[in-house]
């Protein structure tokens, strides 16, 4: 009868514990789970910036190489040994000096004239590629981007293309082929299942390469025949990665059965790469965060029948300690517990910091890159002119030393010292703006921050033709890194050159001033100024009013990163009389 009467206690303390367990199970499992997306967007976000930075760094090349006069040359005369000969020279030391996988002439028809594996069984030289969409990309003018299998070689490739002007006709069009497997070993490297997924949902790179050539969501008709077209992935069937769309950004698991796999609950979380459409997707496992929260269910069952026993087995003894005992260890568990998650949480911040400072960084280094790729046939031109020079001083200085005119010789000898001079100190100063610096704030001087910065940018302004006015500023100086201040100016002075393009004689202002603690740079440009919906976005990353192929959007982003970090703020305004002016404002320097 005595155990009768105790039965029901015992149940109702064992739906207790198991109700407490199950609590513990859930809110432990949201909060990994929230921690595993918090992580994957960080990893995303690096992963998507390295992609950015890789596809971006060649963009500039196949203009560049369309500039030769060989390739040119062989357009206008398609059918001469000689020409071509020359071309494919050019071509194949192109290639390899830029380490890309191929470079190729392409015939206004799609023919290829000239190809960097000329030598080769598989060379590219008679083969039409005219279907391809990069080829009819460039040949509109502009610069034509594809990704897709190689339908010679059977390889996938990253292709870029750029026209082949005489004058204002396009004769042709020249590419490149770069092999994006080290970036495919990065995904595989990355620990969780990554996809890197095109516009159309089609995963081309994945660091498990049997799902490679599956699509997210089943492919319409009309794109599995452009598809088809343009051989982009050889003609292959394009099955479903999974056995339903797969959803991008869920806010809870998906159950998923990817191939042939049993279905099982993943993580989703992706992010859009560049500007074509494409999206990295990363398939997390929550099995651990499921361990790590049955673990906590368990202990929180275990210690509830623990506190539920003893406080029985108290209750016979004496009813006022035994409360008291109970209030104590509950407070105890409590503290414990609130120890444990600060503990966590200064932890998390540490961790999140230093992957704030490097992510900083790279993005900063990127942005250099960046700059120094858009400037890159200015700086070209830059160093062709004194080289041309100093090929004519040369054989001018052999001719009049054979005619034993040797004062004549020594004023070519000069003029060579001097050229050499000047191309040195172009080359220094892209050393020093492209070199990667340690975040150690010094004192800079102002005026030989913006000579630097116009230096940069002395192609750019000659192309338009532009005047820059500087104030002069004295010995002002400010505490930052000289490099990296430079590249805030960069950013700022091609910003108003560019927002004037089209001006007859634009003038770019610059002035700098101290205002007590702090030192202030002024540039404004007589452009349009800025819009409403641009005065809200301006410092947004990826957010950029110029035309697709001139910029990541990312110069801003960063300027204002870089000065924040010292402790300064970057503002622009519209000015009364037209234009718009940016003002820069840095700690001054205590000896200034």
């Amino acid at each position: 009868m005595f155990a009768n009467a105790r039965l029901p206690a015992l149940v109702l303390a064992a739906a207790v514990c198991l109700l407490l367990g199950e609590t513990g199970y859930q809110l432990t499992l949201n909060a990994n789970l929230a921690r595993e997306h918090q992580a994957s967007a960080q990893q995303l976000d690096g992963l998507a910036l390295s992609l950015e930075a890789t596809l971006s760094r060649h963009e500039s090349l196949p203009g560049l190489l369309a500039l030769d006069p060989s390739l040119l040359a062989l357009l206008r005369e398609p059918g001469n040994p000689a020409r071509q000969a020359a071309a494919n020279a050019y071509l194949e030391a192109a290639q390899q000096g830029a380490a890309v996988a191929v470079a190729y002439l392409l015939a206004a028809d799609g023919r290829t004239l000239a190809a960097s594996n000329w030598r080769l069984p598989q060379s590219f030289v008679g083969h039409q590629y005219a279907f391809r969409p990069y080829f009819r990309e460039a040949l509109a003018g502009g610069l034509g981007r594809f990704y897709g299998v190689g339908v010679t070689t059977g390889e996938p490739g990253y292709f870029l293309a750029a026209p082949v002007r005489e004058g204002n006709q396009v004769r042709g069009v020249v590419v490149l082929k770069l092999n994006l497997d080290a970036l495919e070993q990065a995904l595989a490297s990355a620990g969780d299942t990554l996809l890197l997924a095109d516009g159309d949902g089609v995963v081309f790179l994945s660091s498990a390469r049997r799902w490679r050539y599956h699509t997210l969501t089943p492919l319409p008709a009309a794109t599995a025949a452009r598809l088809a077209s343009t051989r982009q992935y050889g003609g292959q069937p394009i099955p479903p990665l999974a056995n339903q769309p797969v959803p991008l950004n869920p806010t809870t698991l998906v159950r998923l059965a990817l191939s042939e796999a049993p279905a099982r609950d993943w993580l989703v979380h992706s992010r859009p790469v560049g500007g074509q459409g494409w999206r990295l997707v990363q398939l997390g496992d929550p099995s651990e965060a499921r361990a790590a929260a049955w673990a906590v269910g368990a202990a929180s069952v275990f210690a509830s029948a623990f506190v539920l026993g003893l406080a029985a087995h108290l209750r016979h003894r004496q009813r006022r300690r035994e409360e008291l005992r109970r209030v104590y260890a509950e407070l105890e568990d409590r503290i414990a517990e609130r120890t444990a998650d600060l503990t966590g949480q200064i932890a998390a911040l540490e961790r999140t910091k230093a992957i704030l400072r490097e992510t900083r960084d790279a993005a900063v280094q990127a942005g250099k890159l960046a700059t120094l790729g858009q400037m890159s046939a200015g700086v070209s031109h830059e160093l062709s002119q004194p080289l041309a020079a100093l090929h004519t001083f040369a054989d001018n200085a052999q001719a009049l030393l054979a005619r034993g005119r040797y004062d004549d010789v020594a004023e070519n000898l000069q003029m060579i010292s001097e050229l050499i001079d000047r191309t040195g100190r172009i080359v220094r100063q892209l050393k020093s703006f492209a070199r990667q610096e340690a975040a150690t704030p010094q004192p800079v001087s102002v005026a030989s921050a913006i000579d630097h910065a116009r230096m940069m940018l002395e192609p750019r302004r000659r192309e338009l033709q532009a005047m820059f006015h500087v104030e002069p500023c004295g010995d002002l100086q400010l505490l930052a890194e000289a490099g990296r201040l430079e590249q805030v100016l960069v950013n700022l002075l091609r910003n108003g050159l560019d927002a004037m393009h089209g001006q007859t004689a634009p003038q770019l202002h610059v002035r700098a001033w101290a205002e007590g603690a702090m030192a202030h740079i002024a540039v404004r440009d007589h452009g349009p100024g800025l819009s409403a919906d641009a005065q809200r976005r301006l410092f947004e990353p990826f957010y950029t009013t110029k035309p697709a192929g001139e910029g990541l959007g990312l110069g801003l982003a960063i300027s204002l990163t870089i000065v924040e970090s010292y402790g300064g703020a970057l503002n622009a305004h519209n000015m009364a009389d037209g234009g718009a002016e940016f003002v820069l404002s840095l700690p001054r320097a205590s000896d200034a």
